[in-house]
């Protein structure tokens, strides 16, 4: 079998160091920021000459925590918007759990840093990338042939259901101003695997340097704390 060898040239700095409670899909949370860090080798800044002048990138990334050996892949998966039990074709899913372990996402190019350690980094919107994330390849967006408005979204229509976000008292000061709408819309879009429904359970998600846990009965998520 043939193979090709590549690297990452960055790494994402996200709020969410792990899976749960990661975006479904890029855009979901526009108001999720990060960053995208290059690697030393890839810090030329005339690599990103002419960037600015696009709104949207497109990511290249790797599924790091979702990795198999070479040749262990199942044709089919069960997506969790199908409730986890009915097996679609993994090429007709976004599935992480694909023969090469790829994901593309497309951000919002929020703004250019200039690092004196890192270089320029790109700050980005709307993400769905964990912290860490290895990216492949950074490319710009272009509507006229990356838009289609007509285009089909075989059995995910839309984004599913919201959950209504509810803060006990004295919760959502914790969070920094400047990230409180990044982490209502992730909770917003309900961060459970489909499958489970026990309202009496906590649940608990990393966002940042906090650990928010929450309940959620019906159509509403309830933060109950947030800790260190």
């Amino acid at each position: 079998m043939e193979t090709s060898l590549i690297r990452p040239i960055a790494r994402y700095e996200g709020e969410l160091p792990e899976k749960f409670g990661l975006p479904r899909q890029a855009g979901v949370v526009p108001a999720l920021e990060g960053r995208v860090v290059f690697e030393p080798a890839y810090r030329d800044p005339e690599a990103l000459r002419g960037i600015e002048g696009f709104s949207h990138l497109w990511l290249i990334w790797q599924f790091s925590e979702n990795l198999r050996q070479a040749g262990d892949w199942s044709p089919t998966v069960r997506p969790p918007r199908l409730g986890g039990n009915v097996r679609m074709g993994v090429f007709a899913t976004r599935s992480p759990f694909r023969p090469n372990a790829l994901g593309l996402s497309c951000v919002r190019l929020l703004g250019i840093e200039k690092d004196a350690e890192r270089g320029t980094v790109l700050r980005v919107g709307g993400a769905d990338l964990m912290d860490g994330t290895p990216i492949f390849d950074v490319k710009p967006y272009v509507p006229y042939a990356d838009a289609h408005p007509e285009a089909l979204s075989g059995f995910a229509p839309d984004a599913g259901r919201t959950l209504d976000v509810v803060f006990l008292p004295g919760t959502e000061e914790k969070i920094p101003a400047e990230k409180r709408e990044a982490l209502r819309g992730v909770l917003r879009n309900d961060p459970r695997p489909r499958y489970q429904n026990d309202p009496a359970r906590v649940y608990g998600l990393r966002f940042g340097e906090q650990n928010v846990k929450f309940t959620v009965d019906g159509n509403t998520l309830t933060v109950r704390s947030v800790e260190p």
